[in-house]
């Protein structure tokens, strides 16, 4: 077993796209739902999403934000196995338009017709506290 840093794993998971994000139910319960970081692949520990303020998660984030996301990747190219990456963190809703400019791609706008002048889009970041990772034999934790 060895230990990644931060910048390995970032390497790694550079083709992941999309993720499940967990939020806090007002009932104590937790739901997943399908979210794409639309190509914005650097992780640094932070993760980004568009999505609109008045919809469940966002909700659900301002409600209570810690929230963890799920990555998996397929097997790598030459047959490797498949990489697994698991983020705890506190989510935050960011609604300054002149933040989502940094993040936003040309795909978004099939979800948002006007852009970041959609109105009600918002920007959800997630702030990695700790990160578990499994990548065939290799797996370990990384506090952010």
């Amino acid at each position: 077993m060895s230990e990644l840093t931060l910048h390995d794993l970032s390497k790694k998971m550079a083709k992941l796209d999309y993720s499940m994000m967990t939020t806090q139910c007002a009932d104590g319960g937790t739901t997943s739902r399908p979210m794409s970081n639309n190509g914005d692949v650097e992780y640094d520990g932070d993760s980004y999403f568009f999505a609109y303020g008045d919809s469940r998660k966002v909700a659900e984030i301002r409600s209570d934000p810690k929230v963890s996301l799920s990555f998996t990747g397929a097997a790598g190219m030459l047959g490797g196995p498949p990489l697994f990456v698991a983020v705890e963190g506190t989510a935050a809703v960011i609604e300054d338009k002149a933040r989502f400019e940094e993040h936003w791609t040309k795909d978004l706008d099939r979800y948002f017709p006007e852009g970041i002048d959609t109105p009600g889009v918002v920007m959800i970041k997630v702030r990695a506290a700790r990160i578990r990772y499994w990548d065939g034999n290799d797996e370990g934790t990384i506090a952010a």
